[in-house]
């Protein structure tokens, strides 16, 4: 005799019918349920496997096969791009080969899907089939509820009916309330109205109540099984069979199907938390990725203007591309989303860049042009000997140089020697018919000999008090103000010169930018040519500010709620901070060049 948790006659009802286990895990779980393929010819062959048994898997696994195929596929794809730039060549020109594989994965998609489809028709059509003869079946039961005087004798042929339903499985889904309903209504009116012997349904009872224990005890142990998704199915069996099972003694029909519910909320709940956790770990992940895409999109390309700058910002941008590879998957439904922009931002950068260089050499061919014609008036001029107009005509020449943009690595050198060649010829001839110029420089070399003198006897003394450092410094002022000396002695003096500075500097421990910046100054008499070295240092100058710029723009980015924004909201800072340093060192530079210019005029 099958009773249901009222006591009253049930008959089986499908797992996909049950409306208390009707929660479904999403695709991912599926990733812990089956076997990982490492390579695109193992899910091949196991496409092949669920073709030949008719297909007999479900949708997830068919998913996950299909993610793997094409992770495995991008992989091979991405390998093949590094290897081309590895060998030379440029991201934007890799052109992926063909999958030789790839045709055969779709047309096996493509035979699952149409036979997933016959099965599922087919299906439809049997849940249909099984409707009517439940109907048929279910009037039958109602004929024999409403006949109490033919009841004793219609027990056998009631049970029969019984069996039949619980043989039949699954129907429409919009009919299983209804079919229920009206099943039990009807062997609840056949049991109520049925005399049988009291023994025979107390021993039914009793049978019924020890099988539906044992379940309650078995739903119970699912609650500390460690595979959440594989206890919730396991309950889906429990459940079926649950309610498969006749009914139990009156008193007890109530607190069997609370046992047996409570723990099925357990496992439920498990079941519910674990996808719940899956999302927040997934929307974090996404906030990530948005971060990322949020920077490079916020790139200021007008900034960009040589090629030192895009380099930095190139190495920025493989930094995040690494760290993407290291965030974990997002929401289905912003998965591609999100990638697709993020690709869309990097491509842009680099088209962007190429950009740049094409116009950027394409602008350095001219300059070399104009300064090889430079370079041939120089050199015109170099035998003069006509000292004032054709040193005026040099300056101004130098002065234009100036103006010219960059050339080519490879010419820069040559052609810069060529010029300044030209240049210093015709000053050092210039300077060889001016006397008096000697004599000055042999009054310099008595300066700057006694300076040494006395940077040795503050050295020998061994004192470390801020009188000394302010000596030191005023010595060293002293020195940037002498001008130039003999040729030949000049090595001479800058090596004493500094030796004894640097022995001073470790003693008097003064910083190491001072340090810099001291060196600096005592070089400039030796400068050649102060306009260039000037102008670089403006260049140098201008970029070390839109290096801050970028970066401060940046951190209006980034999220630092989180420990991996934070890190990176840190590191941003002090990268900002040494650029600072860096910057007020050029400036002084300038400031010093600015200040010999002046003495030399």
């Amino acid at each position: 005799m099958e009773l249901n948790e009222n006591n009253r006659p049930l008959t089986e009802v499908p797992a996909n019918e049950m409306p208390e286990t009707s929660v479904q895990p999403v695709a991912d779980a599926s990733q812990a349920r089956y076997p990982q393929r490492k390579s695109k010819e193992e899910v091949i062959e196991r496409l092949k496997e669920i073709i030949a048994d008719n297909c007999n898997a479900d949708k997830q696994e068919i998913d996950l096969l299909k993610q793997t195929f094409y992770k495995l596929h991008k992989a091979e794809q991405d390998a093949a791009q590094k290897d081309f730039v590895n060998n030379g060549g440029k991201a934007e020109a890799f052109i992926p080969k063909p999958d030789s594989l790839e045709g055969e994965f779709k047309s096996l998609m493509g035979s699952i899907k149409e036979k997933r489809n016959e099965l599922m028709a087919a299906q439809e059509e049997e849940k249909e089939k099984n409707l009517a003869r439940k109907l048929e079946i279910l009037e039958k039961i109602k004929n024999i509820a409403e006949s109490p005087e033919e009841a004793g004798k219609t027990y056998n042929e009631f049970k029969q009916l019984q069996q039949e339903w619980n043989d039949i499985k699954l129907v429409p889904a919009t009919k299983v309330n209804e079919l229920r309903k009206n099943y039990q209504l009807y062997t609840e009116k056949f049991y109520d109205m049925l005399k049988l012997n009291y023994e025979l349904r107390e021993y039914d009872f009793k049978k019924n109540l020890e099988q539906k224990q044992y379940l309650c005890e078995a739903a119970e142990k699912l609650a500390d099984y460690p595979d959440a998704i594989s206890a919730f199915h396991q309950l889906q069996k429990l459940s079926q069979e649950f309610h498969s099972i006749g009914p139990v003694a009156k008193e007890l029909r109530d607190s069997i199907w609370s046992r047996f519910k409570a723990a099925s909320a357990v496992i439920n709940r498990r079941h519910q938390q674990y996808f719940e956790l899956q999302k927040e770990a997934e929307q974090n992940n996404l906030d990530q990725k948005t971060v990322i895409c949020e920077i490079i999109e916020g790139m200021e390309y007008d900034t960009f203007k040589t090629f030192a700058d895009w380099e930095d910002k190139t190495k920025e941008i493989l930094a995040l591309q690494a760290k993407w590879k290291t965030i974990g998957p997002t929401p289905q439904k912003m998965n591609t989303k999100i990638f697709e922009r993020f690709r869309a931002a990097c491509d842009n950068f680099f088209k962007q860049k190429a950009a740049f260089y094409k116009y950027i050499k394409e602008n350095m061919a001219k300059n070399l042009e104009k300064k090889k014609a430079l370079c041939e008036k120089a050199e015109s001029l170099k035998d003069s000997t006509d000292w004032k107009e054709t040193a005026q005509i040099l300056t101004q020449l130098q002065k234009e140089w100036k103006t010219i943009g960059p050339v080519g690595q490879k010419h820069s050198e040559s052609v810069w020697k060529r010029f300044i060649g030209a240049c210093d010829y015709f000053f050092s001839q210039k300077n060889k018919a001016n006397s008096s110029q000697r004599s000055e420089e042999v009054e310099n070399l008595t300066k700057k000999e006694n300076i040494i003198k006395q940077l040795e006897e503050l050295n020998a003394a061994g004192t470390t008090d801020d009188g000394t450092a302010e000596q030191v410094r005023a010595l060293m002022k002293e020195w940037n103000k002498v001008g130039h000396v003999p040729f030949k002695e000049k090595d001479r003096l800058y090596n004493a010169y500094h030796t004894a500075v640097d022995k001073l500097f470790e003693r008097l421990n003064l910083s190491a930018s001072e340090k810099k910046l001291n060196s600096f100054k005592s070089g400039l008499s030796n400068e050649r040519n102060l306009y260039k070295e000037r102008d670089k240092l403006v260049r140098t100058y201008e970029g070390l500010k839109n290096d801050i710029k970028t970066y401060e723009n940046n951190l209006g980015f980034l999220n630092s709620s989180s420990q991996k924004g934070s890190s990176l909201v840190t590191e941003i800072n002090r990268k900002i901070e040494r650029l600072r340093a860096d910057l007020s060192l050029v400036q002084k530079k300038i400031e010093a060049i600015d200040e010999a210019l002046r003495g030399q005029n």
